[in-house]
C-alpha cells in the first residue's frame, strides 16, 4: 500500500514517486502539523515561553572576571520580585543548567547560586556540578545544628560555600564558619567604621572576603585596601539578563518518571518515558553535559545519558523541576513533530537492520535534536556545541553524514517536498515502499498516543 494523506501529525502530505495509485492510509481526522526542518527559519512555538536568567559579574582584585552570580528574573528587565526563595532558586538552576545549557550562561567561570534553608537541606542541590558552583547561603538561614551538619556534608563532598549579605559575624556563626569559604559583605548594610573590623575578622579566619553592592570607584579602592579579594556591584556592571526559550515539562510526566525511578524500573521503561517528551530529553542531555563536564564523556543515546547521570542525580533533577511549580502545558506542535520524526527514524533503522539495537536509539535522538533550532531559535551548530552527543549523531546533524544523516535527509525531504521520495533514495538505504509506509503508519499511531501518555 502506498501512503498518501493530507492529515498526518508532523509530515503534511506524504506520497511516493512511484506509478502505483495512492490510497489513504487512515480516515482518522489528525491535526496537520505543517513541515519543518533543521534548515528552516525558526518559527515561534505556540506553547513555549521565554525564560530569563540574570547574571552579575564578580571580579578579582585586578578587576578580572572571576565568577557570576546567577539571579532570578521573570522578564528581560533588570529586576525581579522574589516572593518565594525556593521557587526562585529552583527556577535559576533549571534555567541555567538544563534549559539554557550551562556553557552559554557561565562559560568557563563558576556561578554563585542563592539557597534558602529548604533547598540547602534538600538533596536536590547535589545535582549541581560542584566544580562550577558556589552555594550561597541567604542571610535568612539560621545557622543551627541542622544547617551546620548539612554544610559540613556539602563541604566534604567538594562544594564551595558562601555566606550572603553579611554585616557582622557574631557568635551564632561560630560553628558554621569552619565550612564556609567566602563571606559576602553587604556594603549597603554596614557602616564604614565597622567594615574595617569585619574585614580583619574575615582575614583572620582565613576566608575570602567579597564586597557586594560596590557602587563607586572609591568604595572599590577602600575595600581593596582593607584586604577584600572579590568585588561585585553596579560600579562594575549591572546584571545581564540572558534570554532563552522554555521547553514544556508536564507535571504528570515528571511524577511518572520519579515513580519509575523509585520502583527501580529497568532502563527500557525510563527511556520510553523520556521519548514521550522530546523537550525533557534535550534538557537531560544538557544536564548530563553539566554533570560530566571535564570527564570527556560523549553521550550516544538517552539510555547512555541516564547511565552517565545516574538515577540518584536524575531523581534530584526531576524533583527540582517540580519545585519550579509549572502547570501542565498545552500540546506543543513542534515537540510533537520532533517526537514523530525521531520515532520514524528509529523505526526505519530496524527496517534496514532488524538487529539495529543501539543504532535505533541514536536515530531517535538525531530526529528529535534535528528540530531543536526551530524549538529554541538557535543554530544547530550552537546547540550541538552545548551537548555531549556522540560523533555519529553530531555528524548527522551538522553534515547529514553517515546512515543517520541519510535517514534524516530522507525524512526532511519527505516533509519539505510534500512527501515525494524517489526509488533511488529508498534503494540506497535498502528500504522498500512497504517498509517505509509501515514505519510511517506506526510512527503516526505512536505520535497520536503521546497526548494520552502525557496525562
Amino acid at each position: 500500500m502506498i501512503w498518501s494523506t493530507e492529515r498526518y501529525v508532523g509530515y503534511g502530505k506524504m506520497r511516493l514517486a512511484y506509478d502505483e495509485p495512492s490510497q489513504p492510509h487512515s480516515s482518522t481526522d489528525l491535526a496537520t502539523m505543517g513541515t519543518f526542518s533543521a534548515a528552516d527559519p525558526a518559527p515561534q512555538p505556540h506553547t513555549a515561553s521565554e525564560l530569563f536568567v540574570g547574571r552579575q559579574p564578580i571580579l578579582d582584585r585586578a578587576q578580572r572576571l572571576h565568577a557570576y552570580e546567577l539571579l532570578f528574573r521573570t522578564s528581560g528587565g533588570n529586576h525581579a520580585a522574589v516572593t518565594n526563595d525556593l521557587q526562585a532558586t529552583a527556577t535559576v538552576i533549571t534555567n541555567a543548567f538544563s534549559e539554557l545549557a550551562i556553557g552559554r550562561v557561565l562559560g568557563p567561570h563558576r556561578g554563585f547560586i542563592n539557597l534558602d534553608r529548604r533547598l540547602l537541606l534538600s538533596d536536590v542541590i547535589e545535582i549541581l556540578p560542584k566544580g562550577q558552583v558556589v552555594l550561597e547561603l541567604l542571610e535568612t538561614i539560621e545557622p543551627d545544628h541542622e544547617v551546620v551538619a548539612r554544610c559540613r556534608d556539602l563541604r566534604q563532598k567538594g562544594y564551595t560555600l558562601a555566606l550572603d549579605d553579611i554585616v557582622q559575624l557574631g557568635p551564632a556563626y561560630e560553628e558554621l564558619l569552619p565550612f564556609i569559604d567566602i563571606v559576602k559583605v553587604d556594603l549597603h548594610g554596614i557602616e564604614r567604621r565597622n567594615l574595617s573590623a569585619l574585614a580583619r575578622q574575615i582575614r583572620r579566619l582565613g576566608k575570602t572576603a567579597l564586597a557586594e553592592k560596590v557602587d563607586s570607584h572609591e568604595q572599590m579602592e577602600y575595600c581593596r585596601d582593607l584586604g577584600f579579594d572579590l568585588f561585585q556591584g553596579y560600579f562594575f556592571a549591572k546584571p545581564e539578563v540572558i534570554k532563552g526559550r522554555k521547553l514544556d515539562h508536564a507535571q504528570m510526566v515528571l511524577m511518572n518518571l520519579m515513580t519509575l525511578i523509585e520502583q527501580d524500573a529497568d532502563s527500557d521503561r525510563l527511556v520510553d518515558s523520556f521519548k514521550l517528551q522530546p523537550g525533557l530529553s534535550l534538557n537531560l542531555l544538557r544536564l548530563t553535559n553539566s554533570a560530566a563536564c571535564g570527564l570527556g564523556v560523549r553521550v550516544t543515546s538517552l539510555r547512555h545519558a541516564i547511565t552517565v547521570l545516574g538515577r540518584r542525580q536524575l531523581m534530584r533533577w526531576l524533583q527540582l523541576l517540580l519545585f519550579v511549580g509549572e502547570a501542565p502545558p498545552a500540546e506543543n506542535p513542534l515537540l510533537q513533530l520532533a517526537a514523530s520524526r525521531g520515532r520514524l527514524m528509529e523505526l526505519l533503522t530496524f527496517e534496514i537492520d532488524h538487529k539495529a539495537g543501539v543504532l535505533g536509539e541514536h536515530a531517535f535522538m538525531t530526529g528529535i535534536l534535528s528540530l531543536t533550532p526551530a524549538l529554541l531559535g538557535q543554530p544547530i551548530e550552537e546547540i550541538v556545541a552545548g551537548l555531549p552527543i556522540g560523533a555519529e549523531v553530531e555528524a548527522a546533524l551538522l553534515k547529514q553524514a553517515g546512515l543517520l544523516g541519510a535517514l534524516l535527509a530522507l525524512v526532511q525531504k519527505i516533509e519539505l517536498e510534500a512527501g515525494v521520495v524517489d526509488a533511488a533514495a529508498l534503494a540506497k538505504l535498502r528500504l522498500s515502499t512497504d517498509s517505509l509506509n509501515s514505519s510511517i503508519a506506526r510512527a503516526i499511531a505512536w505520535a497520536n498516543e503521546l497526548g494520552y501518555e502525557r496525562g
